[in-house]
């Protein structure tokens, strides 16, 4: 039986990865610098820092390093603060889990004070007994320990826990480490969305979908203790 559930922040129950996608241009376009086509792409695998570095060097601004990087932590800032609203179908969801008694959680690799902002501005945060984030525990989501902790403050092992993700790297930690997995669909998020259907037990589209999702898979996770139960009471005889 599912007994709790962790949620992915980013993609999940916030729309908010349409900062990360743009936030070099975001940036420049502030400061009346033109971007160059496919400044996302070159972007994407830097970190904050590093990115700042490119920004700095490749359009010789006269900003310094340190300035750029403020600059671009005060638009996700304001963001999260004041303009990223939750995903169509979250609170309903949330709702939907804790009428029946589910636990919550959340896992982030965003900071805490950003992702509590937005929640708690869209009447989120509530539904949450407590957040995880990468940034406090050290561990990044190639690692299940973050699951670990989310599910052990929860009080349900790996196979009683359903963990939502929009992202394939985290969807196929939280799967090999033998938790429930559903993969959810964002525009702005996991290019590679065949690999996020392939790999999660279920996948889903739309998060007012949720609840026949989330009824599939517990029927299926009973049928499966059930067997279990039933294979070891048949060795007994």
């Amino acid at each position: 039986m599912i007994k709790g559930v962790i949620f992915d922040i980013d993609g999940v129950l916030l729309d908010s990865m349409e900062i990360w996608d743009d936030l070099g241009a975001v940036y420049l376009k502030s400061i009346d610098v033109v971007p160059e086509d496919g400044l996302n792409t070159i972007l994407f695998s830097m970190s904050m820092e590093e990115g700042a570095a490119y920004l700095k060097e490749h359009y010789m601004l006269k900003q310094s390093t340190e300035a750029i990087l403020c600059g671009i932590q005060k638009l996700i800032e304001d963001f999260y603060f004041y303009r990223v609203s939750a995903k169509d179908g979250a609170k309903e969801m949330m709702c939907f889990l804790k009428e029946r008694g589910i636990g919550m959680t959340a896992a982030t690799s965003s900071p805490r004070l950003h992702v509590e902002k937005a929640l708690e501005r869209n009447g989120l945060l509530c539904y949450l007994d407590r957040i995880f984030t990468t940034g406090e525990t050290g561990i990044s989501k190639h690692s299940p320990d973050i699951y670990d902790l989310a599910a052990a403050h929860l009080k349900s092992g790996p196979g009683e826990t359903l963990v939502l993700e929009d992202s394939l790297y985290a969807l196929r930690t939280a799967k090999e480490a033998g938790y429930i997995t559903m993969g959810v669909y964002d525009a702005k998020g996991e290019t590679d969305q065949e690999g996020v259907k392939n790999t999660g037990d279920r996948y889903l589209k739309d998060l007012r979908d949720f609840d026949a999702a989330f009824e599939y898979l517990q029927d299926k996770t009973m049928k499966k203790e059930k067997d279990h139960e039933d294979s070891i009471n048949d060795s007994r005889k």
